[in-house]
């Protein structure tokens, strides 16, 4: 399994999987190590990464915050969508060099690279529309609006992240801890209790 999963849930399914296989007497494969604990650093440590975005995109956050983090997210040298665009494109250029056209009726690397090329132009389109949208972010209202309005649309937002699970004192910070707070001499014996 690998040691690192998009959500907790992922995560916790993973385990469990593992440990039935166990529990059943089934053999796990020489590529199935074990579950290992890997350090998540709380959002806040990195508030550039997705997570740190992620938690600095609340709903009180303002117009110009916003447009901000979407302008990161789409930044075309060190955004991460236009980054995992590239990852998607690359991976499709590793399946179009495998790529042999010997039987036209079954070509499974042709029908992963059609789906990994799709997949690019799909990511290249949202690139455009968060363009868009980053521009369209400025006119709206800076304070929340009443409740009932926002009920006539759904959520999108589908994951969590471990630290909104877990809490924000459950993850470790990177930050040493403070030094306790030093008490001063005393200027000279002090007075017995009565």
């Amino acid at each position: 399994m690998p040691e690192f999963y998009p959500s907790i849930g992922e995560a916790i399914g993973a385990a469990m999987q593992h440990n039935i296989r166990l529990a059943h007497g089934g053999e796990t494969s020489d590529s199935d190590t074990p579950l290992q604990v890997r350090y998540l650093p709380h959002p806040s440590v990195d508030p550039y990464s997705v997570p740190g975005m992620i938690a600095r995109l609340t709903e009180t956050a303002t117009p110009h915050e916003v447009a901000g983090i979407i302008e990161e997210v789409n930044s075309t040298l060190v955004g991460a969508l236009p980054q995992l665009t590239e990852l998607v494109a690359a991976a499709a250029d590793w399946t179009r060099a495998r790529l042999t056209f010997e039987s036209p009726h079954h070509n499974p690397t042709f029908d992963t690279w059609t789906r990994l090329a799709a997949a690019t132009r799909l990511l290249r389109d949202v690139q455009e529309e968060l363009e868009v949208a980053e521009n369209m972010i400025a006119p709206c209202p800076a304070e929340l609006s009443d409740p009932k309005y926002r009920d006539e649309v759904p959520v999108l937002r589908t994951r969590e992240l471990l630290s909104d699970v877990l809490g924000s004192d459950a993850i470790a910070d990177t930050k040493p801890p403070a030094p306790p707070p030093r008490t001063p001499p005393s200027s000279g014996p002090r007075p017995l209790p009565a």
